[in-house]
């Protein structure tokens, strides 16, 4: 039976055949230097052709010499040159059979000279002359001077500029928005597909009701927030949350990141910003995602290039745009950042972005979710448990959890397994943590010895520390820039540090440095990366916390508050106070890292013989984990 049919019928080539290809010769077709090249070398060689001088030219003088004799019978005047033409003659060859032969005229040309009697001396001679129109001559010479050079240069500016696209753009559409456009319903997150920032999604789903139902608020004159601004550390969701919202809603959805405003042309950025809206309100409803908002949103009270900055021109046709637009139209403009300190406060106002939602790092029931969506598409062994993976990863962002279980996928390949066992998300999370393995280096047997002593003192520091996390694992492995490591993990989610806690710290990370002093009986520059830890924490509790004796609840700096988290760097750092404020927090630092040293060394000494055999275990077996550390503390404690 024939599929064929009214609504149904295809063209066949005859024969049965297969379908011959649609014939587009320029389909495929791109530019290319080496076709310029071809086409400069067929001008040249038509010009060579068509357009060279039949006849060399000779003095005017000459030529009106040879008018007066009667060699030139016939003269063609056209504005350029005169061309004078001899009689053909007819000449006895002589040979084996003689006879004439027809010599053909000689043609000789001259520059023109304004001389009215050169037009007396041809009819005083009888000369024939006449005028002659170089219409078709004047074509060529247009497109040859002017056509085709001006195609040429058209061509290389074309070809340069697609080459510098990634770097600068077009610059026909340089104000053209460089959004990533996505249609109503072809994103497919959703809610369900984001853990660990439940109280987030709780404050978007009057967003997704609204772009649903905007009648139901309207009706009962509520307005929707025009912006909302979701505030994290980096990894933490805020890109994918705005996805999601975009997905649950059905909606349109243009993302945009704040450095794709600006660009080293004046005026680009506002351009962009007005297309952006512009396309927006065509798309109604939909949604506008800015992600790194403060990329052009940085406040203009500390701007240094004055009114004429091309970022805050940028930010002020943003303030522009929010104010244009009506809500109620069904436009929501999201954005993301984790710099909220330094935003314009005209962004933070209320009818701009009005609400800020905090995406922050998932707590222990949050980290197992989001490891239980990440671990769907893994092949995990039964007796993996993802409880105990989230309790060994506080402090981790969403980001970092999937590369963990990602991680431990490309471990279990590599180790030739068809599951993922418990171990692979061990050894993920210490290659995160400390590094990738070196398996290869190898230590002299001093270094060796040294290493293994600094890592048993700073677990053996840990373990009679109140309040310090518990020892995981130790190895004398190097990993990454390390030639050791002890791997200490939180049991449980901590969100303030007392000042007993942070002293402690310091002990540990000065416990690797005392061991090293009492084996060797001097320093060396492994521990280099523990006091640079040690001295930051020192310099915090003096100048950030208010615990020092002088300064006592007073915060000498101002920090910006980003989203770092605690144990990182902030990017913004200004002194406020005075070089003997300095002088005293240096050598506050110093005393109190003193302090902290003197006290370890002399709990060290007393526990010389627990040190001594951590360290032997450590070079006979080269790692002890949890269960080995604890059963040699019990031993010998």
């Amino acid at each position: 039976m024939s599929d064929e049919g009214p609504g149904n019928s295809q063209k066949k080539p005859f024969g049965g055949g297969p379908k011959l290809p649609d014939f587009k010769p320029f389909k495929d077709w791109k530019f290319s230097i080496l076709y310029v090249l071809i086409l400069v070398a067929g001008m040249s060689f038509f010009n060579y052709l068509f357009m060279k001088r039949a006849n060399p030219t000779i003095d005017f003088s000459d030529f009106k010499a040879k008018i007066a004799s009667g060699e030139i019978k016939r003269v063609e005047i056209t504005d350029s040159y005169f061309t004078g033409y001899t009689t053909p003659k007819r000449e006895l060859s002589l040979g084996p059979r003689s006879k004439y032969m027809t010599v053909p005229e000689t043609v000789y040309r001259t520059v023109p000279i304004n001389d009215p009697k050169i037009i007396e001396l041809m009819d005083e001679r009888n000369v024939d002359y006449y005028a002659v129109s170089r219409e078709g001559n004047m074509i060529l010479n247009i497109v040859f001077s002017w056509i085709l050079p001006i195609g040429f240069f058209f061509l290389i500016w074309r070809f340069l500029f697609k080459r510098l696209g990634n770097m600068g753009g077009n610059v026909l559409s340089v104000g053209q928005n460089r959004a990533v456009i996505v249609a109503e319903g072809d994103i497919v997150t959703r809610f369900a597909d984001v853990a660990g920032v439940d109280e987030a999604k709780e404050e978007l789903v009057e967003v997704v009701d609204f772009l649903k139902n905007p009648k139901k608020y309207t009706d009962i004159g509520g307005k929707i927030p025009k912006g909302v601004l979701l505030v994290g550390p980096p990894g933490t969701g805020k890109t994918l949350l705005a996805r999601a919202v975009a997905g649950e809603a059905g909606v349109s959805f243009f993302r945009m990141s704040g450095a794709d405003f600006v660009e080293m042309f004046v005026g680009v950025g506002a351009a962009r910003v007005r297309d952006l809206f512009k396309q927006a309100r065509d798309k109604t409803p939909c949604i506008i995602f800015i992600d790194e908002l403060d990329a052009i949103g940085k406040s203009r009270l500390n701007s240094i290039a004055g009114g004429n900055d091309e970022r805050e021109q940028t930010l002020n046709q943003l303030l522009v745009e929010m104010d244009g637009f009506d809500a109620t139209g069904g436009l929501i403009i999201l954005a993301a950042t984790n710099r909220p300190d330094v935003l314009d406060p005209a962004l933070l106002r209320p009818g701009r972005f009005d609400r800020q939602v905090l995406v922050d790092r998932p707590d222990l029931k949050g980290r197992e979710a989001i490891l239980r969506i990440h671990s769907k598409a893994v092949k995990l062994n039964p007796q993996v448990d993802l409880d105990a993976v989230a309790r060994v990863t506080s402090g981790f962002s969403g980001a970092d959890l999937a590369n963990i279980v990602n991680e431990a996928a490309l471990l279990a390949v590599r180790a030739g397994r068809k599951a993922v066992d418990q171990q692979d998300f061990d050894e993920a999370i210490e290659k995160v943590v400390a590094g990738l393995q070196k398996k290869t280096r190898v230590l002299k047997p001093e270094e060796r010895k040294l290493t293994a002593y600094h890592e048993a003192g700073h677990a053996l520091v840990a373990a009679f520390t109140p309040n310090a996390y518990p020892v995981q694992k130790i190895s004398i492995i190097p990993r990454g820039f390390a030639l050791g490591y002890t791997l200490q993990m939180p049991v449980e989610d901590r969100y303030t540090i007392t000042q007993s806690d942070l002293l402690g710290r310091i002990d540990i990370l000065l416990g690797g440095r005392i061991a090293e002093e009492m084996i060797s009986g001097e320093f060396s520059t492994g521990a280099a990366n523990d006091l640079t830890k040690a001295t930051d924490i020192a310099r915090k509790m003096i100048t950030d916390y208010g615990m020092s004796g002088r300064f006592r609840n007073v915060a000498l700096t101002s920090r910006g508050g980003g989203m770092g988290g605690q144990d990182r760097q902030e990017p913004m750092f200004q002194r406020e106070y005075a070089e003997t404020t300095q002088q005293y927090v240096d050598e506050e630092i110093a005393r109190m890292v003193e302090q902290e040293y003197a006290k370890t060394k002399t709990a060290l000494d007393s526990r010389r013989h627990v040190l001594d055999r951590l360290a032997g275990d450590l070079l006979e077996k080269e790692t002890l984990d949890e269960k080995e550390f604890k059963a040699i503390l019990n031993a010998y404690l």
